[in-house]
């Protein structure tokens, strides 16, 4: 159990971050897991074959191990709300080679991150590492950079909208709530009372953020663990955000539909991705329109009663009305009585 200590100031020092480069490491872990996960299985059949032909694998997995220890450096404090993945690599490759060093040994010599098998072939790398810091950090730079490439920014888009939905639920969280109701929402094993917030982890450790605040990083690959970080300049916690069991859903093919013909391709597919509600932000990524086109659709189909619209917070989402299920189901009647106007 993992106990973090709260100051009043710390309480007013809490905010939310979102970090490609914390999704691309924390996505190397997903890939390596062992049985596969199977919440990410779609995007890992996609990736495979590109990752395999393209990265050092066998240097990625020995710095980010399936379980265990993340060394602090890979994880780059965000300095704004989102920063680019160059930008966090660049801080990465500024990295103090001595602390790089430290890191890698006590990932070497950490029992949980080395309890899988192939233990002495990622030793051996993380000590070639060690012994030439500033070279190693030139070789992670460099397959850090191809990974991206290849697993995560081709769909970086789409797990940025899932992203920037669950930071506008969990501000409205502490807006509606305060930090208690951030906290009961945010994942199983986290709990907050008084002043302390506990994190169920299989290590004990109290630590003070000391005024440093808190810093909350939503991350698609972090599920289904809570990765919490005490080092400077700030502590952190990511955790999975929500909705992330649709995040690799497949659009519904509604090109020959009957449905279709009659509302047209893009609203169709939009009506069909309504199975549960989703905010026009998430529905673009996932559909891979622009915020703008999928708005003015769903206002043509709210004001013709397919779909309904409330708001939760900040977002408004969007769900099916029973005239749209039954248009997606191809019940004639209410075909037939599709109100005019959807043009």
């Amino acid at each position: 159990m993992i106990h973090l200590h709260f100051g009043t100031d710390d309480l007013t020092q809490i905010r939310f971050a979102l970090s490609p480069m914390w999704e691309t490491v924390t996505s190397v872990r997903t890939f390596t897991a062992s049985p596969p996960n199977a919440l990410h299985a779609r995007w890992l059949r996609q990736v495979r074959p590109r990752v395999v032909d393209a990265v050092d694998l066998e240097l990625l997995t020995a710095v980010v191990p399936p379980a265990g220890y993340l060394p602090d450096f890979l994880k780059p404090f965000p300095p704004r709300r989102a920063p680019s993945f160059e930008s966090s690599l660049a801080t990465i490759a500024a990295s103090d080679p001595q602390l790089v060093a430290e890191q890698l040994t006590h990932l070497a010599q950490h029992s949980i991150a080395q309890q899988q098998p192939g233990r002495a072939r990622r030793v051996q790398i993380l000590r070639d590492l060690i012994n030439a810091p500033e070279a190693g950090l030139a070789r992670l730079i460099l397959e850090l950079d191809r990974y991206w490439r290849v697993a995560v920014a081709p769909y970086w888009r789409r797990i940025r909208g899932l992203l920037q939905a669950d930071l506008s639920y969990r501000l409205d969280q502490l807006a509606s709530g305060g930090v208690r109701q951030l906290f009961a929402t945010l994942h199983p094993s986290v709990t907050f009372e008084r002043d302390t917030l506990r994190i169920v982890k299989y290590y004990n450790r109290h630590a003070h953020l000391q005024q440093r605040g808190l810093l909350l990083v939503p991350c698609a690959f972090a599920w289904p663990e809570v990765i919490v970080r005490t080092a400077d300049p700030q502590p952190a916690l990511t955790y999975a955000p929500r909705g992330l069991g649709r995040l690799w859903d497949a659009a519904r093919d509604t090109n020959r539909s009957p449905l279709s013909d009659i509302l047209g391709h893009a609203r169709a597919a939009i009506l069909a991705q309504l199975d549960v509600p989703m905010s026009t932000l998430h529905m673009a990524c996932q559909l891979e329109l622009t915020a703008p086109t999928v708005s003015f659709h769903l206002n043509r189909m709210h004001a013709a009663g397919i779909v309904a619209a409330r708001r939760d917070g900040r977002a408004v989402l969007y769900s099916r009305t029973p005239l749209g299920d039954q248009l997606l189901t191809g019940d004639g009647e209410y075909i037939s009585s599709c109100p005019a106007g959807l043009s």
